[in-house]
């Protein structure tokens, strides 16, 4: 089985099931650095436009996971968890009005991981 490039923990797995109660249907994207750093974006599926210049990294609780191809080169050798902290960040994710916000997690792959990574995709919804 191949190596997950994304994970999430049991933390964020159960704010994740309380927000598509509510919204349906989710998906992830890793911000880039606007509005709330570098965060993990949770947004109702479809809403944010994803196109060529986006990756596909993973589902993560049954929810597709989208980082840019550019921030993707530069994170290429980590494997992402995403978590769940308390305190309101700044960004447009749907946990924010719940007093918590995603975070990113990383850490290196090691190289016989790195061998064995799940496939990217680009641009797909």
């Amino acid at each position: 089985m191949p190596t997950p490039r994304v994970l999430i923990s049991e933390e964020a797995s159960k704010v994740v099931d309380e927000l598509r109660t509510v919204h349906g249907p989710l998906m992830f994207h890793q911000s880039g650095g606007c509005c709330d750093g570098s965060s993990p974006m949770c947004f109702p599926k479809g809403e944010l436009m994803i196109d060529q210049n986006d990756v596909w990294l993973g589902n993560i609780h049954d929810c597709d996971f989208y980082m840019s191809e550019d921030q993707f080169n530069y994170w290429k050798h980590t494997q992402l968890t995403i978590d769940i902290t308390t305190g309101r960040g700044s960004s447009f994710s749907l946990e924010i009005p719940l007093g918590k916000r995603f975070v990113i997690k990383s850490r290196l792959f090691t190289d016989k991981e790195f061998n064995d990574l799940e496939e990217i995709r680009k641009g797909e919804l």
